[in-house]
This record gives C-alpha cells, sequence and structure tokens, in this order.
C-alpha cells in the first residue's frame, strides 16, 4: 500500500456546515453557520463521479454539520445530478427525521447511518444549541425509520471505556433496531481539545467485553470487531498482505464551496500556517478527477505519506491500520509525519490486543 489510489471508493459530501445540535465533543469549526452546497458543486462532483459508479459499486456519504438541516428540497437538488448507480447513504443525529424524509429517504434510495451513543445516561453530550438533552428527539427520529420498515445504521462515540458499557452499549443497539454498529473512542480533533488519554487496560477491556457481547448474539454487523476478525484470520491463513489496498483510498471530502480535502473529511474547514486550507483544489474549476491524480503533490499530503512509511518500518500493527489517518496525526501531534498517536492506541492496537484477549480467555482448554 504505497501512494494515493486515483479513483477513490466513495465521495464525502457536505450540503451545509450547520448542525442543529452542539454536541460537546463535536469536531466541526463551523457547524453554527449555515453555508450551503450550490448544486453547481454537486453537478462537478457527479461529472466524475458517475462515470466510476458505471464501472462498479460506489457511494457518496452526505455528512456535516447535519445534512438535512440543508431541507429536502435542497437535500434533493444536490442528489439531481447523480446517475442511479450512484449509492448514497446520510450521517444524520435523526432529530429532523419525520415521516416526510422517511419518503424522501425511501424515494431517493438513501442509506441511513444514526448518531447516537447509547441509552439516555450515555447521551449527555449530545445537546441542542440551548444545551437541553437531545435523546428524545433522537429516539423520535429512529421510531419513523423503524415505523416506516427503513433499515439504519448507528454510530456511537465512546468517551470514557470502563467494565460493563460494552454490554450495556451493545445491548441497546440490538434493541434500537440497527443492523450495522459503527463504535468510535472520542478523539482529540477539530475543535475538540479534550484528550483523548485514556487508561491502557480499561481501552483494552472494553474491546474483548464488546467482542463477547457480540459472539453471544452476532445480530448486528459490528464493524470494528469484524474487521479485526478478518484480519485476525488473514494473518493464520498467511493472506494479511491481501486485506490493505494498493493504494491509500483518497476519500475526497468536498466541503460546501467545492473545496476538496483528501484523505481526512476532519481537516475540511481549518487552515495551517504552512499547508493553507489543506485543499488539494475545487471542482467548480478543476475536475473531481483531475484533483485526485495530482493529490500527492498537495504538500501536506507528501508529508503524510512520509508518516505512513515510518509506521511502516516501526509498528507492527502495520498491517491491521496502514498507517493511521492524517487528521489524528495533525491534531494530536502538530505534524502530518509523525507516527503513533493515542487513537491509534485507542481505536487500532487496543481493539486488536482486545480481541486477541477475549479469545485468549476463551479458548478451549486443551484435551
Amino acid at each position: 500500500m504505497r501512494g494515493i489510489a486515483a479513483v477513490p471508493s466513495y465521495v464525502v459530501m457536505q450540503p451545509t456546515t450547520l448542525c442543529n445540535l452542539d454536541c460537546v465533543y463535536c469536531y466541526l469549526p463551523l457547524r453554527a453557520a449555515d453555508r450551503r452546497m450550490p448544486p453547481t458543486v454537486a453537478e462537478a462532483v457527479a461529472a466524475s463521479v458517475n462515470p466510476w459508479a458505471a464501472s462498479g459499486r460506489f457511494s457518496v456519504v452526505w455528512h456535516g454539520g447535519e445534512p438535512l438541516a440543508a431541507g429536502r428540497e435542497h437535500l434533493a437538488a444536490l442528489l439531481a445530478p447523480f446517475g442511479p448507480a450512484v449509492e448514497h447513504h446520510v450521517q444524520t443525529n435523526a432529530t429532523l427525521i419525520d415521516d416526510a424524509w422517511c419518503a424522501f429517504f425511501a424515494e431517493h434510495g438513501i442509506r441511513v447511518s444514526v448518531s447516537v451513543d447509547g441509552p439516555r445516561a450515555r447521551n449527555g453530550e449530545r445537546v441542542t444549541r440551548g444545551g437541553r438533552p437531545a435523546y428524545d428527539r433522537i429516539l423520535a427520529g429512529v421510531a419513523a425509520l423503524r415505523r416506516h420498515g427503513l433499515p439504519f445504521s448507528a454510530l456511537a462515540v465512546v468517551s470514557r471505556p470502563e467494565p460493563g458499557l460494552a454490554t450495556e452499549l451493545y445491548d441497546y443497539f440490538l434493541d434500537l433496531g440497527c443492523d450495522v454498529l459503527g463504535i468510535n473512542i472520542e478523539e482529540t480533533e477539530g475543535v475538540n481539545t479534550r484528550t483523548n488519554a485514556r487508561d491502557a487496560a480499561a481501552v483494552t477491556g472494553f474491546w474483548a467485553e464488546l467482542v463477547g457481547a457480540w459472539r453471544r448474539d452476532p445480530r448486528i454487523h459490528l464493524r470494528e470487531i469484524e474487521w479485526s476478525l478478518r484480519y485476525a484470520g488473514a494473518v493464520l491463513a498467511g493472506t494479511a498482505d491481501d486485506l490493505l489496498p494498493r493504494r491509500l483510498d483518497p476519500i475526497p471530502t468536498v466541503s460546501h464551496d467545492g473545496s476538496v480535502v483528501v484523505l481526512s473529511p476532519e481537516l475540511a474547514g481549518f487552515t495551517d500556517p504552512r499547508y493553507g486550507d489543506f485543499s488539494s483544489g475545487n471542482v467548480l474549476t478543476t475536475p473531481l478527477a483531475e484533483i485526485l491524480t495530482g493529490a500527492g503533490r498537495t504538500p501536506w499530503v507528501g508529508e503524510f505519506l512520509t508518516g505512513v512509511e515510518a509506521c511502516r518500518s516501526s509498528c507492527p500493527y502495520f498491517g491491521f491500520c496502514g498507517g493511521g489517518h492524517a487528521a489524528n496525526r495533525y491534531f494530536e501531534l502538530g505534524r502530518f509525519d509523525g507516527t503513533e498517536t493515542e487513537h491509534c492506541r485507542n481505536s487500532k492496537i487496543r481493539l486488536l490486543e482486545g480481541v486477541l484477549e477475549h479469545a485468549r480467555d476463551h479458548e478451549s482448554p486443551a484435551a
């Protein structure tokens, strides 16, 4: 896995910077402002995406802000240029979902992922702009999805791993009705400057406990655990080198104004004295396909690729994570060519160690 691929597997689109919530751990810098993507930006992106989708599965992920804050009429205008082969996903806090939105999702074939951190007591940091808990509004949105028979994924942020939490969360999401679950240990990035340094044993124990909860009732696809088990199985089979792509997925994020940031959506909207706004170009002036072809020449990307090579030569977990994420390096270390971060430790190293710890603790005794 060396260099940047010219064709991504998906594109992230920011229909608006606005979010109607003000979650304590949010990384977004412009979430109080309603800066909407004009349809001309979507048209420019679709000109590159539609041919890619014709050649194989391709997704567009609508991610704000809160994408639904753009409104159905505006979002429909942004969807219009994309061909029928493009799969659409939306990452939402669910507080705006009602019957009309469910009809919109069904009409446009949009797959929904809901951000919710577990039962009411675990959602204290997901609040409205007035500081009020958003939990009841989130549940109302989920209820609408279930009422209309729309499948949905869930994404939970865990700020303080502790014994018993993994089982509590897994049981909660079983009852919630999602079919895929992703777990993010809180990250220090963007405008969220809270430390993400966590006790190693607590984080490893959290992941080990989560494996156990999932194995007892594996009705949900559990993103992190299934990837870890796939990697462990490949190591045992001697095929681990086949898991990572030959080149890094550029994961282009197209901001509301058409500027394109590669590799880490979390860098969009930020600037640096050395690198400026992290953009590799703007789709209103340069085709997206052309921007991605030249993305490796963006100065900060070159620094990041140097960091990836440093990880390759120094970290035994490289085959599992592929060198980590650019935004985590930048916001934790202040540079892109560093190596291990707290995010690496919490969400890669301790994740894999937790899976292995569970396996050791539950291996069959020798006959």
